[in-house]
């Protein structure tokens, strides 16, 4: 037998119905219909791709911010620059 984690979630009461209802008509138990819907499930899904490029312009954009002159009142940049890069 393969080694298995145990998680507790919560469900709604017509989640609950269903998954009796599916898991008795399968001849299953309720841990192997919420197994194989998070397989179907995650299987549709992609993981994020990591931007590496995206990553190191930001970086050196924060060091060029970091090596200004500290400015009189305040920062030389606004907030809305930031959401343009």
């Amino acid at each position: 037998m393969s080694s298995k984690i145990r998680k507790q979630i919560y469900i709604e009461p017509r989640q609950e119905h269903l998954l009796k209802a599916i898991a008795q008509q399968a001849g299953v138990s309720e841990a192997e219909v919420i197994r194989s819907c998070i397989d179907l499930h995650l299987s549709g899904i992609t993981a994020p791709q990591i931007d590496i490029a995206a990553w190191e312009t930001e970086k050196e954009f924060i060091k060029e911010i970091k090596t200004r002159p500290v400015q009189v009142g305040g920062r030389d940049w606004q907030r809305e620059e930031l959401y343009e890069r």
